[in-house]
């Protein structure tokens, strides 16, 4: 629709001026239209909008929609008594002879209309004829019947202000925030420890891809590089990961102390900062351990009997305390896989914690400035309840000041961590004091978890504790880090610090990590090394190797000792065996019947590929896949077949399983077990239980029937 030449019969209508309607051609917009943003159903781009913002947006329409009704039924109101008041001032013969027109008195004929059609639906015609041909007598009733619908309708309201009211204070704050739907769900898959293993492995293989089709060596150097922005917020990340440690029942007492020292000693000294101080509860134990270990060595030295002395990890980097206060400097880390993760998911906690405080100290001071501005300038004082949403009832005061946003959201992310809070309180409390910039915070504990879990594996697993025992001998040597000025005097020594690490983790990934401080801040580089052991030359590796292959492809090489031993106890699995031969007697009746033109069908229905290429290391005998190389096996209509039969077999295996199930449950569960059971899926029977309904909805996955429980609690307990 063109709406200059409207604009322009306007403007010179309200200027009353003969101008030139063309010369509004050329200035006005007759090129970009305006879209209404409204919930309404719409295939339109811009009209797709979270269902928080559907939830206000709705409100909204239906607030309109009902004033609109109560003002259409006002006018008519208004209208009709000024008739009535005319008609009291006339006389019977008067009032008989008056007749109204289409506007019913009034000055548009369809606002009445609309109005009198909300209330009599299909008699409206009827009614309004008869105002028109006998106002006298319809004005009185009809007015009546208007007032009553306006004192319901009214009614009605105060209701429903009510409930949008409660809507809009729930989904306000929600609506605002259109990052948080989606990064629940993608930061937990990116969180995972596959799926970090897989980001650097991905840029690994990449590396080595454009380097064999370049024709030229591989480039070194690291293949991720991560920052350390501020290095005071390590001691709020190590606060939050030991105090969800501590309340861990799977974790013994001696793994806690040493995951304290790591994240209190060990990890500061790597990151260039100040240790943390332990507990007088964590020295006593300290000094406990050590009266144990000296206790038991005294046992040992007398030839008493006891229990060997408890090892204990001291962290002592010298190197790196020594290097604290300095600038172009560097540590290095050889480390396996649970520390690389480790230190994945410490760098992305410390990051969202900067974020938070960072945006909490943005916050203080915007608000600090602003009560500045209006104390100096409009002369008032503004309290923290005059916020514009909190004044539209959108959303309540806090009983928090913006000075503890940051300790409260510590505070909170412990009680969520102990199960003192619920999610949906925790999110909506953040939201409140950090409104669109709270997201980064949901997942908050799952990373805690993640961390602690990793930290678990890192101070009990062999490999692990090996890798950290390397470092610190190593450290004391001098290969792990120093002046960046001085590395290249430490070529050798870091050389050999490698060599061990890689012959340590030899069955597994091994990572170099470089922390690297400058202009204080420090920077992690993380590159993951080639750990494949290259093939000896050597001439007796060579002839092992020969005679190795020989044996395994010469079966007459096996002595007749081993043939009648695996004669009369075999080693292989009887449903192989029934499948082999169940195999060999369809092809030879196969062969007998003469199938030959099925055989070359069904040949020419499968598709081949055989061009995987591998090599043998002689020093270890370890294969080793070429890369691009590959074979495969395709038959056609494979993938349409498996596709028809999937809910046939799906159905089978799962009536399988539930009869062996069934068979299991009568022998082993009795009635009073299994009906106990029910009850405490259903939450019934139990006392200390929050106040909650359990409901049971059958559902259909994957082809099969399942019970779904879900749980709806009747009150949400606040932390105080």
């Amino acid at each position: 629709m063109n709406f200059s030449g409207c604009l322009a019969v306007w403007v010179l209508a309200v200027w009353g001026c003969p101008l030139n309607a063309g010369h509004f051609f050329h200035v006005l917009n007759d090129t970009w239209v305006s879209f209404p943003s409204w919930s309404e159903d719409s295939t339109f781009v811009s009209s797709k909008k979270t269902q928080y913002e559907e939830h206000i947006y709705r409100c909204e329409d239906e607030r309109f929609e009902l004033d609109v009704v109560l003002e259409t039924n006002l006018a008519t109101i208004r209208v009709l008594e000024a008739i009535q008041k005319k008609l009291s001032r006339l006389s019977a013969e008067e009032q008989a002879k008056f007749r109204l027109d289409n506007t019913l008195g009034g000055s548009s004929e369809v606002i009445h209309r609309k109005a009198l059609q909300r209330i009599y639906a299909d008699k409206a015609a009827d009614i309004i004829d008869g105002l028109r041909k006998n106002p006298s007598v319809a004005v009185p009733i009809v007015l009546k019947r208007l007032k009553m619908k306006e004192e319901e309708w009214r009614e009605a309201q105060r209701g429903f202000n009510k409930v949008w009211r409660e809507q809009n204070e729930k989904y306000y704050l929600k609506s605002l925030d259109h990052q948080g739907i989606n990064f629940k769900q993608n930061d937990t898959k990116v969180l995972r420890s596959k799926s970090l293993l897989n980001e650097i492995e991905s840029i690994y293989d990449e590396r080595q891809e454009q380097a064999s089709e370049d024709n030229a060596g591989v480039p070194t150097g690291p293949h991720l590089s991560l920052a350390y922005e501020d290095k005071q917020i390590l001691e709020d990340a190590a606060s939050l990961i030991i105090h969800h440690v501590k309340r861990q029942t799977g974790i013994q007492k001696e793994d806690k102390y040493k995951i304290k020292q790591i994240m209190y000693h060990f990890i500061p000294d790597l990151l260039f900062a100040q240790r943390g101080e332990l507990s007088d509860v964590e020295e006593e134990e300290e000094e406990e351990m050590d009266v144990d270990e000296a206790t038991g060595a005294a046992k040992k030295h007398n030839g008493v009997g006891g229990s060997p002395p408890k090892t204990k990890l001291m962290f002592n980097n010298t190197t790196a305390q020594k290097l604290r206060g300095m600038d172009e400097v560097y540590n290095l880390f050889y480390v396996n896989s649970n520390w690389y993760i480790f230190m994945r998911l410490h760098q992305i906690l410390c990051l969202r914690l900067l974020r938070i405080c960072t945006q909490a100290e943005r916050q203080i001071e915007e608000e600090t400035r602003e009560r500045e501005w209006e104390r100096e300038v409009l002369g008032i004082k503004r309290d923290k309840s005059d916020s514009p949403a909190i004044q539209l009832r959108l959303k309540e005061p806090m009983d928090i000041d913006v000075e503890d946003y940051y300790p409260a959201f510590l505070d909170m992310v412990r009680n969520l961590l102990d199960g003192n809070m619920d999610s949906s309180q925790y999110e909506d409390s953040l939201r409140e004091m950090f409104t669109i910039h709270a997201y980064i915070a949901f997942t908050m504990d799952k990373l805690i978890q993640s961390i602690v879990r990793q930290l678990q594996h890192i101070v009990s697993d062999e490999i692990c504790v090996q890798v950290t025992d390397l470092y610190l001998s190593e450290n004391s040597n001098g290969a792990t880090g120093g002046l960046l000025a001085s590395q290249s005097s430490r070529t050798l020594l870091e050389a050999a610090y490698q060599r061990k690490a890689e012959q340590l983790m030899s069955e597994e990934n091994c990572f170099k990590l470089m922390f690297i401080q400058s202009r204080g801040q420090v920077q992690l580089t993380i590159e993951l090394l080639d750990t494949e052991e290259e093939n000896s030359d050597d001439p007796v590796e060579a002839e092992r190797w020969s005679d190795y292959v020989e044996r395994y492809v010469n079966s007459d090489s096996t002595s007749p000792e081993l043939r009648e031993h695996l004669a009369q106890k075999p080693v292989f699995l009887p449903r192989n065996l029934r499948r082999i031969r169940k195999c060999q007697r369809g092809r030879e009746q196969q062969e007998k019947e003469g199938k030959e033109g099925n055989s070359k069908k069904s040949l020419e229905n499968v598709e081949t590929l055989d061009k995987l290429e591998c090599k043998f290391k002689l020093n270890s005998y370890k294969m080793v896949y070429v890369i691009k190389s590959e074979d495969y096996m395709y038959r056609r209509t494979a993938l349409l077949r498996a596709q028809q039969s999937h809910e046939r077999v799906s159905k089978r295996l799962h009536q399988r399983f539930q009869a062996w199930v069934d068979k299991w449950t009568k022998e082993h569960v009795p009635r009073e077990m299994a009906a106990e059971t029910n009850k405490w899926l259903m939450g019934e029977g139990l006392e200390g239980l929050v106040p909650c309904t359990t409901t049971c909805d059958t559902e259909t996955l994957h082809f099969v029937s399942i019970n779904k429980y879900r749980v709806k609690y009747g009150t949400i307990f606040k932390t105080p």
